[in-house]
């Protein structure tokens, strides 16, 4: 046992050990991410490193270096060779942590369900960036909406800091044993990536206390408990397997509750599945998640001092999705804006339209008009003037304006490009609403 796994198994025994202080620190996203994975320590960092997240490869391997950290990196070939080394190294009962965006995340696709199905509660942070081609290396969030099926949860994160508490909190959701689930910490590329924010450090003793030792459920290590993994799985028991998948996963709900309402207890920040701005006497919203929320709920902030009532919701996990939190905010509102920074070609509306639409179609003789507004792909400026206008969209599709394109990309250069609805005609909810009073 190495002097500093002593140091820790004492905290953990005698929580009123002297707590180191905290500090407030100025850190780009990507430090945030690594001084919180040298917090926790883990026993693996299988990498391979890509733009905008390379940063956090080379800062935890140079506090490997310096002694700062017990971890074995393992530099690895490619993308999918570092996913394929953190599944082997969780299924010998080690704590894993790495990061990728992009191409990268997509490289790993193939081991993104052997991660999953295996229940390897694997933490994997995501420096969210267009997918190519054209070559583009600016935020985008298609890379992590195109995995959100492959069973990990997902957190979007808003600011540095809470990539910083995202990180530190994911070890502790996805080893829950209800859950033991991979987790994905997704902070946009360059926006936070490379942004520097003050933001609040716990004590490393402190986040040691908070995430406590790990315990593997199964060990390929462990000769007095054999156990097997990656068997071939016949029709007979595969959809059980599946099935337990999905139990985890519905048990990460209170799972997320209960440690971002422990986290806020010790330090400050609670965090839930969802964020709500002003929803309490909004008469109209916008959803959104990711960095963007901030200048959202900038502008509400504006609009409320002139008297509008419009409220945000920032989403902070897509798995598992918060369909619950969100029809409990919704319903009683007049419209509904679901901002996308991610599109899914051939389909009606993006993936975040899409699912909160799901989740509203059981209360859809009650539930608000939405609209899709895909916004910032490749790293294109959100405005200001932007955010107003989509409320003032909102306004005119509450007063009952049936020309309010249901699906419309944001902030697209020279002349108005045609919408969705010019390309495929849609009726808009208005329109709908007023057929069925017919």
């Amino acid at each position: 046992m190495t002097k500093t796994q002593k140091s820790k198994d004492n905290l953990i025994q005698n929580p009123k050990s002297k707590i180191q202080n905290r500090k407030v620190v100025i850190l780009s996203g990507n430090n945030a991410v690594a001084n919180a994975l040298r917090q926790v320590d883990p026993h693996v960092y299988p990498g391979y490193p890509i733009t905008p997240s390379t940063k956090i490869m080379e800062t935890v391997a140079e506090f490997i270096a310096n002694g700062k950290m017990q971890c074995e990196m393992v530099a690895v070939e490619s993308e999918h060779s570092a996913m394929s080394a953190a599944v082997g190294a969780a299924a010998g009962g080690a704590r894993v942590a790495s990061a990728t965006a992009a191409n990268g995340l997509a490289f790993m696709w193939e081991v993104l369900y052997i991660a999953s199905g295996s229940h390897l509660p694997i933490v994997l942070a995501i420096g969210n960036r267009a997918l190519s081609a054209p070559i583009n290396g600016f935020a985008d969030h298609g890379e992590s909406m195109g995995s959100r099926d492959a069973g990990w949860i997902q957190f979007y994160s808003e600011s540095v800091q809470e990539a910083y508490d995202n990180i530190i909190q994911a070890f502790r959701i996805g080893e829950d044993s209800r859950v033991r689930l991979p987790v994905m910490v997704c902070l946009d590329g360059f926006l936070l990536t490379h942004t520097s924010e003050n933001i609040t450090m716990q004590g490393d003793d402190e986040v040691t206390d908070f995430v406590g030792p790990y315990h593997a459920e199964f060990s390929l290590l462990d000769p007095d408990k054999p156990v097997s993994h990656g068997l071939s799985d016949p029709p007979s028991y595969y959809m059980e397997h599946k099935m337990r998948q999905q139990a985890g996963m519905e048990k990460a709900r209170e799972v997320i509750e209960e440690v971002g309402a422990e986290y806020g207890k010790r330090f400050g920040r609670p965090y839930g599945l969802v964020d709500p701005y002003c929803m309490d006497d909004a008469e109209t919203a916008i959803i959104i998640l990711g960095s963007e929320a901030g200048r959202v709920k900038g502008v509400v902030d504006k609009m409320r001092e002139a008297g509008k009532k419009v409220g945000a919701l920032r989403l902070r996990t897509v798995r598992p999705f918060p369909d619950e939190q969100i029809v409990r905010q919704l319903l009683g509102l007049k419209a509904v804006a679901i901002m996308d920074r991610s599109y899914a070609p051939g389909a009606v509306g993006a993936p975040m339209f899409q699912e909160v639409r799901s989740a509203l179609y059981d209360y859809r003789d009650s539930a608000p008009p939405i609209v899709n507004r895909i916004y910032g792909l490749g790293g294109r400026e959100l405005r200001n003037a932007d955010v107003r206008n989509i409320f003032a969209e909102l306004d005119a599709l509450a007063d009952g304006d049936a020309t309010v394109p249901v699906i419309q990309m944001v902030g697209l250069r020279g002349e108005p490009a045609p919408t969705w609805e010019e390309m495929r005609p849609l009726e808009t909810p208005i329109a709908v609403a007023a057929k069925r009073g017919k």
